[in-house]
């Protein structure tokens, strides 16, 4: 079975992507910034304090997991805040930046030596990155990072083709997490799809944008 490292796996979708991908017998190396009982009692390999915007912690991760060698690389890790035009907290902006969209950036390319030819890279993004799709304005912030983090996904894409690693970059669903105020479907339910997703992608389709539901979505 695969050996799969996550970022942001103590709660919501990346807890539940660590419980479903452990049940089915991969290896799961956990990235948190902090553990959570839910995430200790599934017995994976924790590496808590490591915020994907710190370089240090992740250059630790990095040692630490020696020679080990990453199949799958899920960038779950991110942040949700809603600023409007009215209300444009720069500081919070430029903070979704950091994580959403630089976050995943700092952790793939800290850990591209464990990756090979046949690793897969996630990126969990969200269709409110998606231009075409924007139908209602506001939430700046996470808007524009989710943008910018598919944009990256894409490059990486490029970068990683000759590599023989693919690059899925994949939107959950609107998934009743902390992050949504347990509005829409069950993390069950998303991660099932996220993870059918990530099974079926070939390099051939390396850089596209999907959602867990399998559609294909606008840039």
């Amino acid at each position: 079975m695969a050996t799969i490292l996550i970022t942001g796996a103590n709660k919501g979708i990346g807890l539940e992507l660590t419980k479903q991908l452990t049940e089915r017998g991969d290896t799961v190396v956990a990235l948190c910034r902090k553990t959570s009982d839910e995430l200790e009692a599934l017995g994976v390999r924790v590496f808590e304090g490591v915020d994907v915007t710190d370089q240090d912690a992740l250059d630790t991760v990095a040692r630490d997991l020696g020679d080990t060698p990453i199949d799958i690389l899920i960038n779950n890790a991110g942040i949700f805040e809603n600023e409007t035009l009215d209300d444009l907290d720069f500081d919070r902006i430029r903070k979704q930046f950091e994580v959403n969209a630089l976050g995943a950036i700092r952790v793939t390319s800290t850990l591209k030596s464990h990756l090979g030819k046949g690793s897969k890279i996630i990126i969990l993004t969200s269709r409110m990155g998606s231009i075409d799709d924007n139908t209602s304005g506001s939430f700046y912030g996470y808007r524009m990072s989710k943008a910018a983090l598919n944009m990256a996904g894409v490059n990486l894409a490029h970068d990683f083709r000759g590599k023989g690693v693919a690059v899925a970059i994949l939107h959950p669903g609107m998934v009743a997490t902390e992050m949504t105020g347990r509005h829409g479907i069950p993390t069950s339910e998303s991660a099932q799809g996220l993870i059918a997703r990530i099974d079926e992608l070939q390099l051939a389709d390396s850089g596209g944008f999907w959602h867990a539901n399998g559609d294909r979505l606008p840039w």
